[in-house]
């Protein structure tokens, strides 16, 4: 089997940020993004999925760490779309209930080509130590529309803001892991009427 990974780099006036992934992972990772809360997040996305990450972000952080949050998302997708090529094999759908404490969180994925994200998340405060809850669904926004994929996450209840996020990262990286595997049964067949997962 071709070998699924991918290497983005991607430089703007306001970030510059280096990503790999490799789908048929362990969840090895390496977060440098300069917010620490952000690398706590994305390090449950590399641990639960699976799939092997390293994230090299210098952002505007003098301003506030709002372009390096969503410019990360954008990198990790494009990043993810590439390693998955044109999709074949893939097990494409997965959904999940995760369960942290009090906090429940509900995700489901489509690896279908088509980017779309509903977020029905609130939190109790605004922050996490200093990092902005809004944050949260700026991230997945991004991720989904440069993943190319289907992504619904729904918080059903939490009372702390950590967890509620934490729910949300753990709960997207095991749907994650299971829609990119290869599906024995189908290992060299897309998995669609249509014959193509790219829109």
């Amino acid at each position: 089997m071709t070998a699924r990974t991918a290497e983005i780099s991607r430089k703007t006036n306001e970030t510059a940020i280096s990503v790999t992934v490799n789908l048929d992972g362990t969840g090895k990772h390496e977060m440098k993004t300069g917010i620490g809360f952000f690398d706590h997040m994305l390090d449950q996305l590399a641990r639960h999925s699976l799939i092997d990450m390293t994230v090299s972000a210098k952002g505007d952080l003098h301003i506030d760490d709002h372009h390096t949050v969503e410019d990360t998302g954008i990198a990790l997708g494009q990043a993810l779309a590439k390693a998955l090529g044109d999709r074949r094999g893939v097990t494409r759908y997965a959904s999940l209930d995760l369960a942290m404490d009090e906090a429940l969180t509900r995700a489901a994925i489509d690896v279908s080509g088509r980017p779309f994200l509903i977020f029905k998340v609130d939190f109790p405060t605004q922050k996490i130590g200093t990092f902005d809850t809004e944050l949260v669904r700026e991230f997945f926004q991004a991720f989904a529309q440069n993943a190319g994929i289907t992504l619904h996450v729904e918080n059903l209840y939490g009372a702390n803001s950590h967890h509620i996020a934490e729910t949300c990262f753990k709960a997207v990286a095991r749907v994650l892991r299971t829609a990119v595997e290869i599906d024995p049964r189908q290992a060299d067949a897309i998995p669609s009427t249509k014959g193509t997962l790219n829109g």
